[in-house]
């Protein structure tokens, strides 16, 4: 790269923004975050681009909904850098986190499947058989108690207190509850959106009002892993023509 371009073969900023519905600037800005290889310039210096900058914006843009933006630019870092084996490492790791975000979403089905029909919760000041007081639940469940108490504010966790001494007590239905929120937690879910189904499971006790919600969860999960492959495939086809890119470079190449 670095040549000075004096005839074909070359594209413009706005030849490779608007195959994709880009802007100008938006090409430049990639190709600054080391998305896009540097570009050649013309005798004017302007931006020229190759098919090796068209090839590397599609690697980019397919890898995007599979990686998410950040680890998507720095896969094309990586191999702008000639460090392919970087970009696969980054690509593992986006592989382990939707294993384990597969592994989740059973663990969240198998919880549902195990619920029994919630009793009306006893108001009295007796102590449930089992239950758990807030630092004991935390540390079970890996997160803060401060996480715990946020969750009981949005509603979404109801300890009762302990009549001595003041201190929550998670009886079985609080400990449930908990479990499910921290799972829905992991599975991307907001609190908000968590709020409605965990009263639907208080008042059904089954796996039925989270139907919907399991569905979109598979979707996203499918279509995550869809999109890897689509940004694998893209990509594969990238490093193919930075080889032959190569080549044309070497001593008694065509160009």
């Amino acid at each position: 790269m670095g040549r000075n371009l004096q005839n074909g073969g070359r594209l413009r900023p706005v030849d490779l923004a608007r195959r994709h519905g880009l802007s100008t600037q938006a090409v430049r800005n990639y190709e600054e975050a080391g998305i896009l290889p540097a570009a050649d310039r013309t005798p004017h210096g302007y931006r020229a681009y190759t098919s090796l900058h068209a090839g590397a914006l599609r690697a980019f843009l397919a890898l995007v909904p599979g990686h998410g933006h950040r680890t998507a630019t720095s896969i094309m870092r990586a191999v702008n850098q000639g460090a392919p084996d970087e970009a696969f490492r980054l690509i593992d790791e986006s592989h382990a986190q939707l294993l384990d975000d597969r592994r989740t979403l059973q663990a969240v089905e198998s919880a549902l499947r195990d619920l029994e029909p919630v009793a009306p919760p006893d108001p009295g000041p007796r102590s449930e058989p089992g239950g758990s007081f807030i630092g004991p639940l935390a540390e079970r469940l890996g997160i803060r108690p401060a996480t715990l108490r946020k969750w009981e504010r949005a509603g979404l966790v109801h300890p009762r207190r302990d009549p001595h001494t003041g201190y929550r007590v998670y009886g079985e239905d609080a400990i449930r509850d908990a479990r499910l929120v921290h799972q829905l937690r992991r599975g991307g879910y907001l609190l908000e959106q968590i709020a409605p189904l965990i009263s639907q499971v208080r008042a059904a006790g089954g796996l039925e009002p989270l139907e919907a919600a399991l569905r979109d969860w598979h979707g996203r999960l499918s279509a995550r892993g869809r999109a890897m492959l689509t940004g694998a495939a893209e990509l594969e086809a990238y490093l193919r023509e930075r080889v032959i890119d190569g080549d044309r470079e070497a001593p008694g190449g065509n160009r």
